[in-house]
């Protein structure tokens, strides 16, 4: 059996349908109707004479020849993605456009400088830099790369680590002038703590051989870093912040730091990006970028 060009395009709109989950969210992605969707499924059936899809009015599931004849479409629009890819190294200024997702108060403080930076030496690369706490999914929404604190758990995606932030355990003075300067890990129960809730409530420190896990607790919790550190800046309790953060609030007097005697659990960020993506010319560039400058910008928080 031959195939048109007609239905080439066809089985690369099935192939986005399956990935992306819908028939709405396949035609945004691509960038057509989803009337045009449509059409070309209920095409692809026909030619083939065979359902690829149940659907109904909430969800879809691919049929038995539907699981099969997705994987050779899939195929078919990754070697289109590579031979793109390929043509695009061959070019001596990368060029195209990148999005890239990252949370919001480590992207003003430390991806922004960066991403300006890298901008000014590729000005053909158009960046769009979306900030959210929140963790996307970077397939169905089209991003090239997303930087977490957190470690890789999607098969389909490859990582790379870009850096380690340290973080240091601090309060106000405020605080500290009414409740007291905790000296040991036994002394940090009787605190109130500002809960970040993105992340763990129980605190990981260390002495030498010893190792002290510390439940937090406090009234005061929220999902965004910024606001956690301004919370802890107002007197509400104590908190961990990573230190490019807490660095020139600690510098102004608005923060101290405590039992700095004691190794608090470092942060590792990583860049996480679709399988295959790496060979991208402008891709791999921005990461290297991120890499070399973090480590530079960490290494200056040290001195």
């Amino acid at each position: 059996m031959s195939v048109s060009f007609e239905q080439l395009k066809s089985m690369v709109v099935f192939a986005q349908v399956v990935e992306q989950g819908s028939f709405s969210a396949a035609a945004k992605h691509i960038g057509i109707t989803r009337a045009v969707v449509s059409y070309h499924i209920k095409k692809l059936e026909q030619q083939l004479g065979l359902s690829l899809l149940n659907r109904s009015t909430r969800s879809l599931h691919l049929t038995e020849a539907g699981e099969q004849y997705y994987q050779r479409c899939h195929n078919i629009a990754e070697q289109a993605k590579a031979a793109n890819l390929q043509i695009e190294n061959l070019k001596q200024e990368p060029e195209g456009s990148l999005k890239i997702s990252c949370p919001v108060n480590a992207g003003l403080q430390t991806i922004v400088p960066v991403i300006n930076e890298f901008r000014r030496l590729y000005p053909k690369v158009n960046i769009e830099l979306v900030l959210s706490d929140d963790v996307v999914n970077i397939i169905q929404d089209g991003f090239d790369l997303a930087i977490r604190g957190a470690e890789l758990n999607d098969s389909g995606l490859q990582a790379a680590k870009l850096t380690t932030l340290s973080t240091c355990l601090c309060a106000a003075p405020e605080y500290l002038n009414k409740h007291g300067r905790p000296t040991k890990p036994a002394d940090l129960d009787a605190h109130q703590w500002v809960i970040y809730t993105a992340g763990s409530s129980t605190l990981q420190l260390s002495k030498g051989s010893r190792s002290f896990s510390i439940k937090t607790k406090g009234g005061m919790s929220t999902n965004n870093a910024a606001v956690r550190t301004a919370f802890i800046e107002g007197g509400h309790g104590l908190g961990r912040v990573p230190l490019y953060d807490a660095l020139p609030k600690i510098q102004a007097g608005k923060l101290e730091v405590l039992m700095a005697d004691y190794q608090l659990q470092d942060i590792d960020v990583y860049c996480v990006f679709p399988k295959g993506s790496a060979s991208s010319k402008k891709l791999r560039l921005l990461i290297d970028y991120l890499k070399q400058s973090l480590a530079k910008q960490e290494s200056l928080r040290a001195r």
